[in-house]
């Protein structure tokens, strides 16, 4: 059985709008309960250190928040760690580094092919929330450089424990998706924090309800096996946390709760 959880979904980078989702947690009763933050703290959004530094806090108070890695919140970890600043695993990352070359600058990186210094990505707005100056003409390892001295150990070692996915009873919260009939214990750490399909057309039950971000709506949306819960924070919308009881789902706001509930023919989560 599951008790009340709440549920917040990508926060990219907006601290106000997390806070404003906490206040509301706290209002309906869960400043002592469980909640779970599904990832994506960072990028696009201006306010990624200071997301990283309230959550932090809150937890180092004894708040009982659950934080889960969103590929986003990766890809910060992995550009200082290791210097990786592309999707590791796309076959044009070859192509895009040649031409970026081992000296190459942010304009070029950019001109190159998608990486998380892309507009759309923002990994920019990330780092320029530590104070990194990411012009155009700049050099990709001097950003690098300035980020590893200016962003502190404790964020990336705070990213770097972040657990994937959280089960509470009949819920299973994780950041994108999972692989449908992959068992949880073998599940990719790659589909956990990237998969879209097959997982958002999979239509029969998953064993839990599966609670995620990463693919954005417009609201809060149950599809009856899994509960959409990015609202698209990122792109000016406001986060919109979610209560669950067991595994009865509701969205908030000032006025209180409202049932968020499958259509009609929906399939069940089990």
């Amino acid at each position: 059985m599951t008790g009340q959880v709440h549920a917040i979904g990508d926060v990219h980078g907006h601290l106000g709008k997390l806070d404003r989702a906490l206040t509301l947690v706290e209002a309906d009763g869960g400043a002592g309960g469980r909640t779970v933050l599904v990832g994506d703290l960072v990028d696009r959004g201006p306010d990624g250190r200071a997301v990283i530094e309230r959550l932090m806090r809150g937890q180092a108070e004894g708040r009982d928040w659950t934080v889960l890695l969103g590929n986003h919140d990766r890809f910060l970890l992995r550009a200082l760690r290791h210097g990786s600043l592309h999707e590791e695993d796309h076959p044009e990352v070859p192509r895009w580094r040649a031409l970026v070359g081992a000296d190459g600058t942010v304009g070029a990186l950019r001109a190159a092919g998608p990486s998380w210094l892309s507009p759309s990505m923002g990994g920019a707005a990330t780092l320029a929330s530590y104070g990194v100056d990411v012009a155009d003409e700049r050099k990709v390892a001097g950003i690098l450089a300035d980020a590893r001295r200016l962003v502190p150990e404790s964020h990336l070692d705070r990213l770097e424990g972040l657990p994937l996915l959280h089960e509470a009873g009949d819920l299973l919260f994780v950041h994108a998706g999972i692989r449908p009939g992959v068992p949880l214990s073998e599940q990719d750490e790659e589909d956990l924090v990237w998969i879209r399909h097959p997982f958002l057309d999979h239509d029969a039950p998953m064993g839990r309800l599966v609670v995620h971000g990463h693919t954005p709506e417009r609201f809060p949306v149950h599809y009856g096996n899994r509960v959409a819960i990015d609202a698209g924070a990122a792109f000016g919308r406001p986060l919109v946390p979610v209560a669950f009881e067991g595994t009865d789902a509701f969205t908030m706001d000032e006025g209180g709760r409202t049932p968020l509930r499958p259509p009609e023919g929906a399939p069940n989560w089990r």
